[in-house]
């Protein structure tokens, strides 16, 4: 590519486009590139998102909203309800943002959507995950649990909320500084980085759990639903883990367009889709 180095703003790439010997700025203020001037590889995710890929999700996540809604009328579980739909309407806006993103990788609108929304997204899941555990712990037996199950969400939710906040404050920082401002960087990874650390030790308490009460869940005839249920459940948990892991790994290096971890899409569909 015929880029052209300026002094004045070292993080905003210029591009001489060869056949009119224009330069335009993939970046910053000025940014004035278009895909029918300046090569994608200048964008900072170095490729237009797949877009099967993100209308896919959006249908997707749509179907799980309404089935979430529909289960949480008929249980009347509001809490858990909110949590889901909240997710759910999150992941679509995001990727509603990966589709704008699509159609101008140098725009904005699609790039603030989509790092900021697609990254806080899990957490609402992760709350919704902690309003069942502690109704399983209910279901099962209090007895044996180390403490009221209330604080699987009083103990753990506001972890998310501080990890929610600071994922959303240093993806919106990294968003209005063309990717140039490591502080946001540095803030989403903080949000990430709490949000491990909470799952993790949701995980030990809910296999602890699961110890102390196997002689009573063993013995117990459980519901069919309840049996689909729980797998499910551990499968997002992991999922989740999974995924809070893979950001922190993509976001190591930065919003620099020389990160390899940052521009392998087939890696960002693979982990985050999950």
């Amino acid at each position: 590519m015929a880029l052209v180095p300026r002094a004045d703003d070292s993080n905003v790439p210029y591009y001489r486009n060869p056949t009119n010997g224009l330069i335009y700025a993939g970046g910053g203020d000025d940014v004035n590139c278009t895909l029918s001037v300046c090569p994608v590889e200048l964008t900072v995710y170095g490729y237009r998102p797949t877009l099967p890929g993100s209308i896919t999700l959006i249908v997707l996540y749509a179907l799980c909203m309404m089935i979430q809604i529909g289960l949480g009328v008929r249980y009347r579980a509001w809490t858990y309800m909110s949590a889901m739909v909240l997710g759910c309407l999150d992941e679509i806006l995001g990727y509603v943002g990966r589709i704008l993103y699509y159609h101008n990788p140098w725009g904005q609108t699609g790039f603030i959507m989509q790092i900021v929304l697609i990254t806080i997204g899990p957490v609402f899941f992760s709350a919704a995950i902690y309003v069942m555990i502690a109704k399983i712990v209910t279901y099962i037996s209090v007895s044996v649990s180390r403490f009221d199950p209330k604080w699987f969400y009083y103990f753990f939710i506001p972890f998310d909320i501080i990890s929610l906040i600071l994922q959303a404050a240093g993806g919106a920082i990294s968003s209005t500084s063309n990717g140039g401002d490591s502080s946001g960087v540095n803030i989403a990874l903080a949000g990430l980085s709490i949000q491990v650390i909470t799952l993790f030790v949701f995980t030990v308490l809910c296999i602890d759990y699961a110890i102390r009460s196997r002689s009573l869940w063993t013995a117990q005839t459980l519901s069919t639903s309840f049996k689909i249920m729980v797998p499910f459940l551990t499968l997002a948990t992991i999922l989740i883990f999974i995924r809070c892991c893979y950001r922190i790994y993509e976001l190591h290096q930065g919003y620099d367009r020389n990160s390899t971890a940052l521009r392998d899409e087939k890696l960002f569909n693979a982990l985050e889709a999950s």
